[in-house]
């Protein structure tokens, strides 16, 4: 009888496993073959921007306390990392029910920076030389970019931290983060 058990929740696991994955990856297969009309109405053309689509479970549960990161931004480790400890995510309690936590955590685990054809992932993956931060902000690549401004510009209330992206970064929704496109607020 427990065999029965073990098989039978197996099975539901594999295919709760696939329901969640099967859409990801077919997102994934459109960009590969260069369809740049993914869900939510964001386009991603080439190298030169993230190449996620957008994820409306992580967008809703990740993208309502804070901005949505690209998963492009952490190699797959830091996001199980981070997915691991959702009931103390940097000091907060995030609700997320199991379906919904798998969900996120295969989609960040698709579009993980060591799984990603964007340039900067490229860049960020050599730049961790094997580690796996919790926070993007921890990411060496990202420290370099972000060196020759002070410490106080990151203090303005327009800005608060270098984790607010958004707040230089006017494409960063979008996943662009070319440096023509920032305007430091005051």
């Amino acid at each position: 009888m427990k065999r029965k058990t073990v098989i039978m929740s197996c099975l539901i696991a594999s295919f709760l496993i696939y329901s969640i994955s099967s859409p990801l990856q077919a997102d994934r297969e459109r960009h590969r073959e260069g369809d740049d009309d993914h869900r939510g109405g964001h386009r991603y053309r080439g190298k030169k921007q993230a190449t996620a689509p957008v994820n409306p479970t992580y967008q809703n549960i990740c993208g309502g306390c804070h901005f949505p990161y690209p998963p492009g931004l952490l190699p797959t480790a830091s996001w199980n990392k981070i997915i691991d400890r959702l009931k103390d995510h940097f000091g907060e309690d995030i609700p997320c029910d199991p379906k919904e936590q798998q969900e996120i955590r295969i989609y960040l685990q698709i579009y993980g920076a060591d799984r990603a054809s964007w340039k900067k992932s490229s860049k960020i993956m050599r730049s961790l030389q094997g580690k796996s931060p919790l926070r993007i902000t921890e990411v060496p690549y990202i420290q370099s970019k972000h060196r020759k401004i002070s410490a106080d510009v990151f203090k303005r209330q327009s800005i608060g931290s270098l984790s607010n992206c958004r707040a230089c970064h006017t494409t960063a929704d979008k996943g662009d983060f070319n440096d023509d496109k920032v305007i430091i607020p005051n």
